[in-house]
């Protein structure tokens, strides 16, 4: 038998037993959009689409490249067993907005039409908490600390601010009508929320939650459904869908437009990359089916474009980078996919497909793994199809998407280059019989954008679509 020395009782009495090691702190990690530096694309990390149709949540390895599954929030749109316009239905209806916290370790989904906020456990895909807000919220963010979330209340003028954990509003900040998106400057002390109805740009002191500044946006820029802030603070960009041209680059030093940019109809999301130690924005076109790089100017003021990407399918909504810079991701609103686009090369590498009509974005980088529990496979994997309109008598090209959903087919359709104000009439054509499937009036600018029905589309066998003036 071993006999401890008098030393070493002594040494074992005065510092006792010794502790258990503390566990490991889990490592830093940065959220994209990112300044060089930042840790590469990991297994531990999700890219996540909001899916309106199918009022899901699609789930991304980014480093292996596959669609996990996908979280279901409500049933999917005109569901008939569900019910889904009824009086008794209580899920979540248009599953549309996504934020993140810092950490990594939670997700919000916002359902525009059902008013609600969800916090996702991103490890688990576990709901953990569903709070209900104010008219059509539509976009909003963590806090920097993790414990708020601010949402856009935009059927609204007011910005809610909630205390997650304890399912508490702790305050609505009045901004200009239809607010549509809050993001937070780097270093957390200020946020900025734009608008779909007024043309301002508001800036909120994160501490006192009071704006400190109106931006005045040009006119003819109009409201902005989208915004993202450049990883250095300098910039915000705002995606302008309604007037289906322009793009606003404001100053968050001088609090002035730098340059307001013809980039095309229905200009949804933009985010930014560097590379080579060049900064560019991304700026997702819906009508056009494209993505388009700017070279941010080093000084400030216009912003050069350099490259038109072809998404490999229509509607390009959402849009998020990877933290190393080396990859952007693309919603595709009309194809129920998702484009990964190579930063270096500026080119779409692969394309998932996901749930149905995906319209925000996001890419969470995290520190730990995560699991694929509570992953369904809602929304994946149904029909859809883009059928070029055939417009009659009058100037106008457009494409009708068809998706199939339970019990019924979805058709949106979208047109421009139609005479103003006039109404139109579409046909589904099989040999020599022709059905009428919707009618609607173009815009002011000559536009049909997203007008939609519900038919028996794909059992009819229709074998084109026909848009004549009526």
């Amino acid at each position: 038998m071993a006999v401890l020395s008098a030393v070493s009782l002594a040494l074992v009495s005065a510092c006792g037993p010794s502790a258990p090691a503390a566990p490991p702190e889990p490592p830093a990690i940065t959220q994209p959009p990112a300044l060089p530096g930042a840790q590469p694309v990991s297994p531990n990390d999700r890219v996540y689409t909001a899916d309106q149709d199918s009022n899901t949540v699609s789930v991304i390895d980014p480093k292996a490249g596959t669609v996990l599954g996908t979280i279901a929030l409500g049933q999917p749109r005109m569901a008939p067993d569900a019910d889904v316009l009824g009086a008794m239905y209580h899920g979540q209806i248009d599953v549309h907005g996504l934020g993140f916290s810092r950490d990594g370790q939670h997700l919000c989904v916002i359902d525009v039409t059902s008013n609600a906020v969800h916090v996702v456990d991103t490890a688990t895909n576990q709901v953990l908490r569903t709070i209900y807000v104010g008219r059509a919220p539509h976009e909003g963010f963590f806090s920097p600390d993790g414990n708020q979330l601010w949402i856009a209340e935009r059927g609204q003028d007011t910005v809610a601010v909630i205390d997650w954990r304890n399912n508490q509003v702790l305050d609505r900040i009045r901004t200009e009508d239809g607010p549509s998106k809050v993001v937070f400057s780097p270093d957390g002390r200020l946020a900025y929320v734009n608008h779909l109805r007024a043309s301002a740009l508001d800036v909120i002191d994160v501490a006192s939650r009071r704006i400190v500044q109106r931006v005045a946006l040009p006119a003819e820029a109009g409201g902005s459904s989208d915004e993202a802030i450049s990883p250095d603070g300098k910039e915000i960009w705002l995606g302008m869908p309604n007037n289906g041209r322009t793009t606003t680059v404001v100053n968050t030093d001088t609090y002035r437009v730098q340059a307001v940019l013809d980039t095309g109809p229905r200009t949804n999301h933009p985010n930014f990359v560097t590379v080579d130690g060049v900064d560019y924005a991304y700026v997702t076109i819906g009508d056009l089916n494209q993505t388009l790089v700017y070279r941010r100017a080093p000084q400030g003021g216009q912003p050069e474009l350099v490259k038109r990407i072809q998404n490999h399918g229509a509607g390009s909504h959402g849009i998020w980078p990877s933290p190393d810079n080396t990859r952007v991701y693309v919603g595709l609103q009309n194809s129920d996919s998702v484009d990964v686009i190579d930063t270096r090369r500026m080119e779409v590498i692969d394309t998932l497909r996901i749930g149905q009509s995906p319209m925000a974005l996001v890419y969470v980088a995290r520190s730990g793994p995560a699991s694929t529990a509570n992953l369904g496979r809602q929304g994946l994997d149904m029909r859809i199809e883009g059928l070029p309109v055939e417009v009659q008598a009058t100037p106008g090209t457009g494409t009708a998407f068809i998706r199939a959903l339970p019990g019924i087919d979805e058709i949106t359709l979208n047109v421009r280059g139609l005479p103003p104000n006039r109404r139109f009439t579409l046909y589904g054509v099989r040999g020599q019989d022709s059905t009428t499937l919707l009618s609607a009036t173009s815009n002011s600018t000559g536009g049909i954008p997203e007008a939609l029905a519900f038919v028996a589309f794909f059992a009819n066998n229709y074998e084109k679509v026909v848009l004549r003036p009526d």
